[in-house]
């Protein structure tokens, strides 16, 4: 277990999460539901969404060639970028 690995993941999903639409929706529900029941929901979500990425990124690995890191982050960037410019549209 590579524990370094762990702090960093940790650390970028932390940050990532704080202030963005699905905290602010599960601070929303936490205040009209039962807050153990909207903590259990919440966790087994950002659980299964990151299990997901960790499979989907473990497959996708092995068919990249070796170097593509930069690639990979600007692609990533892009997407979110693209996904922020989209729901800026769609909201008005």
């Amino acid at each position: 277990m590579d524990w370094n690995v762990i702090v960093v993941s940790f650390s970028m999903v932390f940050l990532a999460e704080l202030g963005d639409k699905t905290q602010l929706a599960v601070f929303a529900l936490a205040t009209q539901r039962h807050a153990w029941s909207v903590l259990l929901g919440a966790s087994l979500a950002l659980l299964l969404s990151s299990v997901m990425a960790v499979l989907l990124g473990s497959l996708l690995a092995g068919y990249l060639p070796e170097g593509t890191t930069k690639l990979t982050r600007w692609a990533s960037g892009a997407l979110f970028i693209g996904v922020g410019v989209w729901t800026i549209l769609r909201a008005n």
